[in-house]
């Protein structure tokens, strides 16, 4: 599954993960400070608006992403060459760069709430005098940034979509390598051909996404860290430092713990159903061609054990999504318990409730990653099994030939001599 796209996989994620976390310690520590010296310092005025994209210390950001993806993918270039190498590594630091700009716009938007809905209240409130121009010019700020969030989300989507099909050509390629031994394997064609192509769909959603929840957390922790300077008070806590951060984070982990412990079964279940959908199709399959096959009687059998895995599924599916949408309705209104004793002691206005809220959305929506995903995640981990349950049979059929290794990623030498067929 990885060793066919990304060069020695288990090496190439740790030091990735690595150096994200050197990289961002650095550019807090080092680079921005740097940039400020360069003349790359914020204006004296936060720019509202899509001109927050080509203001300086935006376009310093791109030049030390752009060092440090540099300095990385040729590393790996020179240390590991592989036939996927532009669309593992470079391909995976551009998703990361345009999901970072996704983030961005939503950290524009968020800015953009307070003066907005400040200036609504004043409106209505008539305490100060508010013309339409303002007013309309206000919106089109608005309309600049929504513009910008769908042309980048279009494109995103459509290099993604290329990008998770190489994957899937990667994985296809290794496995067709092996077709003459791993040919008589149950389930064979049925792994090479349909579990590949849910794999690869089934990262899409949840990589992408998980790349946007880390992404939106480095973005909008600080902007949430300096709207708690307006909240100093929990309900049933009372004064805490950081309120709001606080809050999101301990809100999400009882949310993800709870499910998890809840859906508990859920992983094995999804498998069981693959298993005996694979026999069921296998028996369908032979009978095609061999008349003494798939007889009604094995055929009732075989659906039957179908039945049951589902019914069971869907059991434990009734009380998984009891607790998840009680949670989920819960948590749609949680952000407005937290502002409780601020909103009762009128201590902030209604352009800094919309900031606070929006932020607050946006990390406790980060950190409730599992929550949301958590469908999702059964349903790969289920695939995923059944794809290691395959390559392991793979290193059993090439056990018998000296010449080859077990361990997937000791082929990556003889991988990386490959030509991609893209």
């Amino acid at each position: 599954m990885f060793v066919s796209f990304f060069p020695r996989p288990r090496l190439f994620f740790l030091s990735a993960a690595l150096w994200s976390a050197l990289a961002v310690l650095v550019w807090y520590a080092v680079g921005r400070p740097l940039g400020a010296r360069l003349g790359f310092g914020p204006p004296p005025q936060p720019v509202i608006g899509i001109g927050m994209f080509w203001a300086r210390p935006f376009l310093w950001f791109d030049l030390y992403f752009l060092a440090a993806v540099g300095l990385f993918a040729a590393a790996w270039r020179l240390l590991a060459p592989h036939p996927y190498w532009r669309w593992s590594v470079l391909g995976s630091a551009l998703i990361l760069y345009v999901t970072y700009v996704q983030v961005e716009v939503a950290v524009g938007v968020n800015n953009w709430y307070g003066p907005f809905w400040d200036m609504v209240q004043a409106a209505l409130s008539h305490t100060a005098r508010i013309t339409a121009a303002q007013y309309y010019r206000e919106l089109a700020t608005f309309l600049g940034l929504a513009l910008l969030a769908v042309t980048v989300g279009v494109l995103t989507s459509f290099f993604v979509s290329h990008y998770i099909f190489r994957w899937r050509a990667a994985m296809n390629d290794f496995y067709a390598a092996h077709w003459p031994q791993v040919r008589t394997i149950e389930g064979a064609a049925q792994r090479i051909q349909e579990d590949t192509m849910r794999f690869s769909s089934t990262m899409e959603d949840l990589g992408v996404s998980f790349v946007g929840s880390v992404m939106t957390l480095i973005a909008f922790i600080p902007v949430l860290t300096k709207l708690s300077t307006h909240i100093t008070r929990l309900p049933l806590v009372g004064e805490t430092p950081n309120a709001l951060v606080l809050a999101a984070i301990a809100w999400s982990a009882f949310g993800t713990g709870f499910l998890a412990l809840v859906g508990v079964k859920l992983p094995g279940l999804q498998f069981r159903i693959q298993r005996v959908e694979a026999a069921y199709r296998k028996e369908l399959v032979y009978g095609e061609d061999d008349p003494a096959r798939a007889a009604p009687p094995t055929l009732r059998e075989l659906f039957g054990s179908v039945r049951g895995a589902y019914f069971t599924l869907y059991f434990h599916y009734v009380y998984f999504n009891v607790a998840r949408i009680f949670y989920l309705q819960l948590d749609a209104i949680f952000a407005i318990v937290v502002l409780g004793p601020s909103v009762v002691a009128g201590v902030i206005t209604f352009g800094l409730l919309n900031q606070i809220t929006g932020a607050f959305d946006q990390v406790r929506g980060a950190f409730q990653y599992l929550v949301t995903s958590w469908s999702t995640i059964v349903e790969l981990q289920s695939i995923y099994k059944r794809l290691r349950a395959f390559e392991a049979a793979i290193g059993e059929s090439l056990a018998a030939d000296p010449g080859q290794s077990r361990d997937p990623d000791l082929d990556a030498a003889a991988w990386a001599g490959r030509t991609p067929n893209s």
